[in-house]
């Protein structure tokens, strides 16, 4: 399957959970999507700008330990994964995965790749990448449904870097 890609540069932490809040919405139509990256790239801040985005106030950290940290927000629930420590993809069925992915709600897992072969293809997949003093965050559109919501990507960018520019 041939992927649509898009880009954009992210300078520092308050503008990445910027670029969270603004996808939020875009992303609330999906039920997978991986964040790919080295460690301290910036995948959970990421998560915890689309979480802000959702009227999430509370912490949000990565739940290195506990695989899963579900969110039950009014709207939909969210569930995020951080797979860095799954030794075996098998350990995601002692977690509930399975119902977590079938479910309503959106799916947002980090380190994918120690889930391969239990995870399906997600809808995204975002990278973040280390350029400079900032980050090149790239935008992976897998599934049809989001091939066709390309253009409400593209706005979310703009969004996000008209709300960096103020």
């Amino acid at each position: 399957m041939n992927a649509e890609a898009y880009e954009t540069r992210v300078a520092g932490e308050e503008a990445m959970v910027a670029l969270g809040q603004a996808l939020s919405p875009w992303l609330k139509k999906f039920r997978l999507v991986t964040f790919s990256g080295d460690l301290g790239a910036g995948k959970t801040t990421l998560v915890r700008g689309v979480l802000r985005g959702r009227n999430f106030s509370g912490p949000v950290k990565s739940p290195t330990f506990t695989l899963v940290e579900p969110y039950a927000l009014d709207d939909q629930p969210i569930y995020h994964f951080d797979l860095y420590r799954l030794n075996d993809p098998e350990e995601l069925e002692f977690v509930g995965a399975r119902e977590y992915l079938s479910g309503d709600g959106l799916c947002l897992v980090e380190w994918p790749e120690n889930g391969a072969g239990f995870l399906p293809e997600p809808d995204v997949n975002v990278t973040i990448n280390k350029v400079n003093s900032g980050r090149l965050v790239t935008f992976e559109l897998l599934s049809d449904r989001a091939k066709a919501l390309a253009d409400e990507l593209k706005d979310c960018l703009k969004l996000k870097q008209e709300v960096r520019s103020q």
